[in-house]
């Protein structure tokens, strides 16, 4: 007897494929069955969707058969499916899509004979699990905001300060849980995977004594041999915690009780591409539909989001009482910060010489670095670091401690020029400039990849003196050991530069081994990018700078504020991280604007101050989190078509008064900030709403019409588009 089964297999959302397809089998297969289907003339991994009844001699005749199906496999839960609906609902992809690529692919191309090798391979022992590890000490805010945790079941945004120890409390909550139910998982989120290693192995240490394998990690920068064998792990229980980054919210984990979502606020749980979808608020989605399962017998899977920096959305939401608010404004060791700083460094012609601040006592008046602005207004011409600045920093070599200086630019400098006839190092497939790198000699584009090795002389007018403009880390790096080349560390020996950017990092183990470095005192000043302004734990560091943070203060995305103030707020907490030396800690931010609202917010550490000053403006403006909004993308070979394309699907909308009597405003369609990158121009448009379901059913019944236009004689050479549902950059 034929068994009718939908079945759902991986398509792009603008593929005729729209949904699960109909395939029958000889034997029953219970919903959530991974199997393998023919499609086309190819064989393909698929999910069972729904088991339909009999429809006769007719459908039997025009469907195909099930290939197989993976034994050994336990089906794929119903809140995974539930979770994999939503997002491809919400974020306007087909269901295929998100499905499948939630899974590891190395299930697409394994036998099942190789899939039983892995499935026989032994896991951790489960006998006799004993409480282990180290614990530290609570502090008297970790105790109460982990008994404020228990007492509630909202979802959690632990707001606290770098340094106050929210990863113990992650820990504490993660073995509560654990302990509760010798069946329970927790999921640990971190945005980016430069962060995986250090949290992996505190909770390796901490959870030793659950067995081997029993922590695993979930992220791109694993084989396919490693991610496979992780989700096996989760998705058979065996794995009891699973760390990973943002594709991780979709782990099959069948026993899920926590997720900890750690700097919840960072741009990074946003996925860029195909489903644009936010891993943190699919963590949020998740816990409630964990929670509605019936078959958790221990209470509600909870969801702790944390950040010392939460993104608006989440703070609003605890304005409006939907989140609970947690509260560690204290560093480890010490009481609130009082944010006094001396006056900003504003020194004329005649700087006056530094001198380094009276350390605080722990008690006294606070561990927060103190913040000093230098006002470049009044600092020597085209000076770089600020006179007052490099001597704080020749101070902390002096003492053996260790700076930080940070210059969200890599390369040597963002612009290579002729002054005689105003050539610039334009990247010929976009509309933006190649990037000087000194240490290969190479104009390369950090958005299409394209390179070519430095010109000896201008390629337009045959000059040979062509210069670099502006400055990106490698240059920095460079300059800093020419001013501080008379400097010397305690031991007599010179001064240890080193950077850390995505251009030091490439190879495998690099970033591990610089890191190690920084923490072993072998490097005196660390410069680089944002990858190492948030989330490290440097215990040697006393002194953070920010060069040139003024370029996001008159953005025209409405979120740069918002991003700078967190990156700011980020890179200055990691000084001063060890209580012996948080007295003296200093955070020093060089700016042409140093009396703007954002660094008078900054200098006394007031995010809750700059966020009502934010939320206000948005309010205001009905921007999130009090509007809604999506971009569609548009990119084909010329401005007309893509621009052409999104303005007709808007005037057809408009026509079927798809609009909902004007609660959704689209707006004319516009050129991307980089309009063209590898030759392919881009558009964009915006879509707002004061409603959130206004705007999903508009988005839901448009989605024929861009199919519809995309059809068109004059959109036929349009090369792809997109929907991104709450855009983090507009």
């Amino acid at each position: 007897m034929s068994n009718w089964l939908q079945i759902v297999v991986a398509a792009p959302a603008h593929s005729s494929i729209a949904g699960p397809l109909t395939y029958q089998s000889e034997l029953p297969l219970p919903v959530g069955s991974l199997v393998r289907v023919p499609l086309g003339k190819r064989e393909v991994l698929g999910v069972v969707w729904e088991v339909l009844p009999d429809s006769g001699a007719l459908l039997e005749m025009q469907t195909r058969h099930v290939a197989g199906a993976l034994q050994g496999l336990p089906p794929l839960s119903a809140t995974w499916r539930k979770l994999v609906q939503f997002t491809a609902s919400y974020y306007q992809r087909s269901l295929g899509e998100v499905a499948l690529a939630a899974l590891p692919p190395q299930l697409r191309d394994l036998s099942n004979v190789q899939l039983a090798r892995r499935l026989k391979r032994p896991m951790a022992d489960t006998r006799g699990e004993q409480p282990g590890g180290r614990s530290l000490v609570l502090s008297a805010q970790q105790a109460a905001v982990l008994a404020e945790f228990d007492a509630d079941t909202r979802p959690a945004l632990l707001f606290g300060a770098t340094g106050s120890g929210k990863t113990e409390v992650y820990l504490r909550a993660a073995a509560r849980v654990l302990e509760l139910d010798p069946a329970a998982q927790v999921l640990v989120m971190v945005p980016e995977i430069n962060l995986t290693p250090q949290l992996q192995s505190r909770f390796e240490e901490r959870f030793a004594h659950l067995g081997k394998e029993r922590v695993v990690a979930l992220h791109s920068g694993l084989t396919p041999a490693q991610r496979l064998k992780s989700w096996l792990a989760a998705h058979a229980g065996h794995a009891r915690l699973v760390l990973g980054t943002r594709m991780a919210v979709f782990a099959s984990m069948p026993n899920l009780r926590l997720i900890v979502v750690d700097e919840e606020h960072d741009p990074s749980y946003k996925q860029q591409e195909g489903a644009r979808y936010s891993a943190r608020d699919l963590a949020v989605y998740r816990a409630k539909i964990e929670t509605e399962d019936a078959t958790h017998a221990h209470g509600p899977c909870r969801v702790l989001l944390g950040s010392a920096t939460p993104s608006l959305e989440s703070w609003q939401a605890t304005l409006a009482g939907r989140y609970q608010r947690l509260i560690m404004d204290e560093r480890i060791g010490t009481v609130p910060s009082t944010g006094e700083e001396a006056a900003p460094y504003s020194a004329g012609p005649q700087p006056e010489p530094y001198s380094p601040p009276k350390a605080r006592e722990p008690g006294d008046a606070g561990s927060l670095p103190t913040v000093r602005r230098v006002d470049m207004n009044h600092q020597p011409k085209h000076c770089i670091i600020a006179p007052p600045l490099l001597e704080a920093i020749a101070q902390r070599v002096a003492r053996g401690e260790q700076s930080l200086i940070f210059l969200n630019r890599r390369g040597y400098a963002p612009v290579l020029a002729c002054h005689d006839c105003g050539w610039k190092s334009e990247c010929p497939h976009c509309s933006a400039f190649r990037v000087f790198h000194k240490i290969d000699r190479t104009l390369r584009c950090h958005h299409c990849g394209f390179t070519e090795r430095v010109p000896r002389a201008c390629p337009s007018c045959g000059n040979i003196d062509i210069a670099p403009v502006g400055r990106g880390t490698e240059r920095l790096e460079e300059h800093l050991a020419e001013l501080l080349a008379g400097v010397k560390r305690p031991d007599g020996e010179p001064v240890r530069i080193a950077r850390i950017d995505a251009d030091t990092t490439r190879l495998k183990g690099a970033l591990e081994s610089q890191l190690a470095s920084v923490h072993a005192g072998e490097v005196d000043v660390l410069v680089g990018t944002q990858m190492i302004a948030k989330g490290h734990d440097f215990r040697h560091i006393t002194l953070v700078a920010a060069i040139n943070p003024d370029g996001a203060l008159f953005s025209s995305d409405f979120r740069a504020p918002e991003r700078l103030f967190s990156l700011l707020m980020q890179a200055g907490g990691r000084a001063g991280r060890d209580a012996r030396h948080s007295g003296a800690s200093e955070m020093w931010v060089q700016t042409f604007h140093p009396e703007h609202p954002l660094f008078a917010a900054l200098k006394q550490h007031d995010y809750a101050g700059f966020a009502a000053q934010q939320l206000a403006e948005r309010e205001a403006a009905g921007m999130s989190p009090f509007g809604f909004s999506a971009l569609v993308r548009a990119e084909a070979r010329t401005q007309e078509v893509a621009q052409g394309f999104l303005n007709a699907a808007a005037a057809q909308a408009d026509a079927l008064q798809l609009t909902g009597n004007g609660q959704v405003t689209a707006y004319p369609a516009v050129p991307m900030t980089i309009q063209r990158v590898a030759d392919i121009e881009r558009a964009q448009m915006l879509v707002e709403s004061p409603s959130r379901a206004a705007l999903q059913r508009f988005l839901a019944n448009w989605q024929p019409v861009l199919f519809e236009t995309r059809q068109q004689a004059e959109f036929k050479s349009l090369i792809r588009w997109a929907i991104d549902v709450d855009p983090i950059a507009i």
